[in-house]
């Protein structure tokens, strides 16, 4: 991690699975969802000018990833290109206060190396998600992080950003990131959008 010291931040923006193989190619990918980009790369901007971390989650899968038994369709597989961030936000992962994780899971949280930086930033008192699957992933992993938080008594804000998150094929599965965000609203998790 090129990141040395990460007691000096007090937020982290989380840009969860913004990878071509949600977004550009592959069988699970839905161009729609670069309709957050934008949204995306303001609130990574205002991140970089506070000079705050920055995290970017890529989902990455083998073919032997037990994930692909309960989504039987193999998507973002290590050495594809569908495990890369995205063009349109690929500049930003280079900057100083910048760190890429991959996952092979659902939640974020259950990466070894995001718990490793959680182990050591614990300053960080504010948490911005941002990504897609918004009924997967970008639900999971603020899920997995508030009872991590809750474990460790560490008082913190979580805000999922309503207007820069997407799942793909929203339109079919609506009723998923309705329960999603009835699910991460219930567990105190703050749901927000640029007025």
């Amino acid at each position: 991690m090129k990141v040395k010291n990460f007691k000096v931040y007090n937020k982290a923006l989380i840009v969860v699975d913004m990878v071509n193989g949600f977004v550009k190619e592959g069988v699970l990918h839905d161009k729609s969802i670069t309709r957050v980009i934008p949204r995306q790369i303001e609130l990574i901007k205002e991140y970089h000018n506070e000079r705050e971390l920055v995290i970017f989650i890529q989902d990455t899968h083998t073919k032997e990833s037990t994930e692909h038994k309960r989504f039987p369709d193999y998507h973002c597989l290590k050495g594809s290109g569908e495990e890369e961030i995205v063009d349109e936000l690929k500049p930003f992962t280079s900057l100083n206060n910048t760190i890429c994780i991959p996952k092979n899971n659902t939640s974020f949280m259950e990466s070894p190396s995001f718990r490793e930086v959680m182990e050591k930033s614990t300053n960080i008192k504010e948490f911005d998600i941002v990504g897609c699957c918004t009924d997967i992933c970008v639900c999971n992993g603020p899920m997995g992080l508030a009872n991590y938080l809750d474990e460790h008594n560490r008082e913190s804000i979580i805000r999922v950003h309503k207007d820069a998150v997407a799942t793909f094929r929203e339109d079919n599965r609506q009723n998923y990131v309705d329960a999603a965000y009835l699910l991460m609203e219930q567990q105190g998790i703050k749901l927000v959008k640029k007025i």
